[in-house]
């Protein structure tokens, strides 16, 4: 039996019928063409289909679509503002920058659990940042330039 469902997506408002066992990760990929929530283990370890919800960062693989029901969600793709345009988000430059992707896989979920780390901590020392990123796994950099990207946004956003 579906359910009618309506969320806000980076700022866009949708009604959508959906299956109660449907995945938030799947509904934003499938559904609604936002590929760029990636889908790693589906039992919330790797961390790579992290999005934002109402402001927190949040596994999507993990919460089903319908818990999602008024809120507000925010993906990679519309962390930037003014979404759908080519710019940036001080923390998508900085991953860029300073090499903190090699596949790309785990980036965008490295990304919106930094988001919320900064919201909350503006200027963490590298053991704060590190502690923040653990839920969010990476094969290939060794984290350091990971590190190094978030306080370089970090140190964007405050100002220089």
């Amino acid at each position: 039996m579906n359910r009618t469902i309506r969320l806000a997506v980076n700022g866009r408002e949708h009604s959508l019928e959906v299956e109660p066992r449907l995945l938030l990760a799947h509904l934003l990929r499938d559904r609604l063409d936002l590929t760029g929530t990636h889908i790693g283990c589906e039992t919330s370890l790797c961390g790579a289909c992290t999005v934002l919800v109402d402001g927190r960062a949040v596994k999507s693989c993990t919460l089903l679509a319908v818990q999602a029901e008024g809120r507000q969600v925010t993906t990679i793709e519309g962390l930037a503002e003014g979404a759908g345009t080519e710019q940036l988000h001080p923390l998508q430059e900085a991953f860029w920058n300073e090499h903190g992707l090699q596949c790309g896989f785990c980036t965008p979920g490295m990304i919106m659990t930094a988001h919320q780390l900064l919201e909350e901590n503006p200027e963490p020392s590298e053991d704060e940042i590190r502690h923040g990123l653990e839920g969010n796994l990476c094969r290939c950099t060794g984290y350091q330039n990971i590190v190094r990207a978030v306080q370089s946004a970090a140190a964007e956003l405050r100002g220089g």
